[in-house]
């Protein structure tokens, strides 16, 4: 396997880590709608199912995934980091 991350829609800002990434390691991630390939460096560890940042985010701003806005930044997110309920705050509740 060549990647570890998946990306479902172009203007997703976060992926999914589809094994663990460690802090510091580039990773290739695929957009399965068109199979593009993207690289991003993590900056914090990401486990298996977690999302990662792929651009910068800002504090309030929405997060997407799947197409669709899930949530937002709870706090300022950097491309790279680990995207969790420490920086998240979820549309749904």
């Amino acid at each position: 396997m060549d990647h570890k991350i998946l990306v479902h829609k172009p203007e997703d800002s976060v992926g999914v880590a589809i094994a663990g990434i460690n802090a510091g390691e580039k990773v290739v991630g695929i957009i399965t709608d068109n199979g593009y390939k993207l690289e991003v460096e993590s900056i914090s560890e990401i486990p298996f199912g977690h999302k990662i940042a792929l651009k910068p985010i800002a504090q309030g701003e929405r997060v997407v995934i799947y197409g669709w806005s899930c949530g937002y930044a709870s706090q300022p997110i950097t491309c790279g980091e680990h995207v969790h309920t420490h920086n998240f705050k979820s549309a749904r509740w």
